[in-house]
């Protein structure tokens, strides 16, 4: 598979079309297009594979690995249900809260998301 397929399936996974990821990537709108006969620069592929959300290596066809690291946004995501609802230590404000405390929290998040 080349760059450009890669590319272009890639962003269809993630719901653009080639414009729009150009653009996210401060690149022109047929940049990508481009890709089929230029060899981008690494600015753009890096650009790209950043909107993407996978590795430069992944877009090369060098790892079938779209992403070895997590998202930006996913890394520091905390599952409060599970930390809520199982053994061990929760904190608030530096202090740890107690296991009613923990129970009273579960039940009002709860309640807010209607259960």
């Amino acid at each position: 598979m080349t760059l450009f397929e890669r590319t272009r399936d890639t962003a269809k996974e993630r719901g653009y079309n080639l414009q729009t990821t150009a653009k996210k990537a401060g690149l022109s709108n047929n940049a990508i297009y481009n890709w089929k006969s230029v060899t981008p620069s690494h600015v753009s592929l890096k650009a790209v594979a950043d909107v993407l959300n996978v590795s430069v290596d992944y877009l090369l066809g060098n790892t079938d690995e779209k992403n070895p690291r997590p998202a930006k946004n996913e890394e520091n995501i905390v599952d409060l249900d599970k930390a809520l609802s199982e053994e061990g230590m929760a904190m608030f404000d530096g202090q740890p809260l107690s296991e009613d405390y923990k129970k009273a929290l579960l039940a009002m998040l709860k309640t807010m998301r209607g259960e």
